[in-house]
């Protein structure tokens, strides 16, 4: 039976009233669409639904058929696919452990390098301790010693062979 887009007698029409604030609006509509108003917990669900939904390919191989009994090859098709499935969770188990070692060995190595690296500084400031005290001690020897030579070369002097003498005392 085909409809006239008439009502009939117990049928019921939804007719939207046109707000008294809303009078001037341009639309002619009956009823305008509002999209839904999404909280943002919900949005952000839909948001990661959408996206794994777009990316997570949908594989369905060697699916059993819709009767009842099984056949005799069935046998072969779960043990190939429990085989497969097993290949993959080892696969994952020796990847998660790869990389599980892979983080505690870097761990490690940042603790050996740090470690390293203060005994370094630790030895660096020792030694620049040590040649400032050797610098000292050169500077003050040379302090006392510039006295002692001058005693020493002005009594060259008067002996008269001054550049020989100077030279053998400065040795």
């Amino acid at each position: 039976m085909m409809s006239t887009g008439r009502p009939k007698d117990g049928d019921l029409q939804l007719a939207a009233v046109a707000d008294k604030s809303k009078q001037g609006a341009s639309s002619t509509a009956l009823v305008e669409y509002t999209p839904p108003a999404f909280k943002e917990e919900e949005e952000d669900m839909e948001i990661k639904l959408r996206r794994i939904m777009e990316n997570v390919p949908v594989r369905v191989s060697n699916t059993s058929g819709s009767s009842a009994g099984s056949g005799s090859g069935d046998f072969h098709q779960y043990r190939q696919m429990r085989r497969k499935e097993q290949d993959r969770l080892s696969r994952m188990d020796a990847d998660y452990q790869k990389r599980k070692e892979l983080a505690e060995f870097c761990m490690r190595r940042e603790e050996r390098v740090k470690a390293a690296e203060e005994r370094t500084a630790k030895k660096r400031l020792k030694r620049q301790k040590k040649k400032q005290r050797k610098k000292e001690k050169k500077a003050k020897q040379n302090a006392g010693g510039e006295e002692h030579q001058k005693e020493v070369s002005s009594s060259n002097d008067d002996s008269g062979d001054s550049d020989n003498n100077g030279e053998e005392a400065a040795k």
